[in-house]
């Protein structure tokens, strides 16, 4: 029987909801900004740049302090936020701000 490590697996979910919630905000924030711009491309471009930049580059970090299954609940966690990310945004919750 594999012997899991809770622990590691929820400090890994922690900071991977907290960094997918921070993406996907990021994400928000990019499309709403380059959606008033003539040319979007370059700020799409720089934004996803920095935003993947950033959920690898905190990945890496959770794998190399925490381990597998500190970067198996990061992972986890990112897909479980993506999931309730893309429902919002399929239902079409309106925006703040919206009329």
């Amino acid at each position: 029987m594999i012997a899991i490590d809770w622990t590691a697996l929820l400090m890994g979910a922690a900071a991977g909801f907290v960094l997918s919630a921070l993406f996907f905000v990021g994400l928000a924030f990019g499309m709403r900004q380059a959606l008033r711009r003539e040319s979007p491309v370059v700020l799409l471009t720089v934004s996803a740049v920095i935003r993947i930049a950033a959920l690898l580059g905190v990945g890496w970090v959770v794998l190399g302090q925490g381990g597998t299954w500190a970067f198996l609940g990061y992972a986890l966690a990112f897909l479980l936020t993506r999931i309730i990310a893309t429902t919002f945004a399929r239902i079409g919750l309106p925006a703040r701000g919206a009329s």
